[in-house]
């Protein structure tokens, strides 16, 4: 099989064309991106523990999930699918906004990615796929914002950087925080 591509793009979020993922990682190359926040009845996010055999970050705290679009995907479609394949959960997903963020890894990799926020809401357990997620949990946006002060390093580099974003956009569209 062949590795992945991702799609790279300008600050405009334009096509500029494909490259496979790690050499885009390698060489810290902006590319489109997106990451899901599933929340609850209850306004609890649901966590992903990054499964143990991941390349990097593994076993690190996420949001429910993130990746990279397909050719062709629009961004509601790549999050749909990634995130029954990771958490086999189906639900209405609901694109927020986007913005670029870079984050270096210890072993090498970048991450420099033009990322879409999308919103879901899902009240039962998920199927978690064991090659992609160790564990979740629910965590209430709060606690997650206070755990993520005194435990930094439990959570994965990019989760920090988006869920700040996500959070000012939450108190800017007057989004309950609980």
């Amino acid at each position: 099989m062949s590795e992945e591509k991702v799609i790279l793009v300008n600050k405009q979020d334009e096509q500029l064309g494909l490259m496979p993922k790690m050499e885009a990682h390698e060489k810290g190359l902006l590319h489109r991106a997106f990451s899901v926040f599933i929340l609850n009845s209850k306004n609890e996010i649901m966590l992903q523990q990054r499964a143990a055999d991941k390349y990097h970050s593994p076993l690190l705290w996420t949001n429910t999930t993130c990746s990279h679009q397909r050719e062709g995907e629009t961004n509601i479609q790549a999050g749909t699918r990634r995130l029954m394949e990771e958490m086999g959960i189906k639900t209405e997903l609901k694109e927020l906004f986007s913005f670029i963020y870079k984050a270096p890894f210890d072993n090498g990799l970048t991450e420099h990615e033009l990322d879409h926020v999308m919103i879901g809401y899902y009240d039962n357990e998920p199927e978690i796929n064991r090659e992609e997620a160790e564990s979740w949990k629910w965590m209430g946006i709060e606690e997650v914002k206070q755990d993520m002060k005194a435990n930094p390093d439990i959570y994965t580099v990019w989760f920090r950087i988006i869920f700040d974003e996500f959070y000012h956009y939450l108190e800017e569209h007057k989004f309950p925080l609980q």
